[in-house]
């Protein structure tokens, strides 16, 4: 009699764990989804140079490292895209960006080609690119994002 009952338990508990990473599964798969769609959005708001779409999805600590290793802050990527030191004509991605959520964390690689400038300089290329995100009350921000020349084979 014993040993049925902690089967019964043993099984209660597994399939307890099961639904629990089913349901975290889910979650996950919805904050993907709304990472990807704020990936879109931030990808239209640089195009446009919108930048009061920017100043949103930009953290207020947003660290970006460019192409040439330079690091700028938000308040230096707005006054750049302001002043028209940043124009971008075209972002595409060459190969699907992958997203991996961790709780309130995303991380999002691509490769992509670029066509315009930062901070002055010409930032036509491919590049590997990774963006941290991180979601708070505003919703998912971009905390930092590193772009890196991909040399031409």
């Amino acid at each position: 009699m014993k040993h049925i009952i902690y089967v019964a338990i043993l099984t209660v508990a597994l399939l307890s764990f099961g639904r629990q990473q089913s349901v975290a599964q889910g979650a996950d798969a919805a904050a993907e989804q709304q990472v990807r769609q704020t990936i879109e959005k931030y990808r239209t708001a640089l195009l446009q140079r919108d930048a009061a779409t920017l100043e949103q999805i930009w953290a207020d600590d947003y660290t970006f490292t460019n192409g040439a290793g330079e690091t700028v802050s938000k308040a230096q990527r707005l006054a750049n895209l302001k002043s028209g030191a940043t124009s971008l004509g075209s972002i595409s991605e060459d190969e699907d960006i992958k997203v991996r959520v961790y709780g309130k964390v995303a991380v999002a690689t691509s490769r992509v080609t670029i066509k315009g400038q930062y901070s002055g300089k010409q930032a036509s290329g491919q590049y590997r690119s990774i963006h941290v995100w991180v979601k708070g009350a505003a919703g998912w921000q971009l905390v930092a994002n590193q772009l890196t020349p991909v040399a031409a084979e």
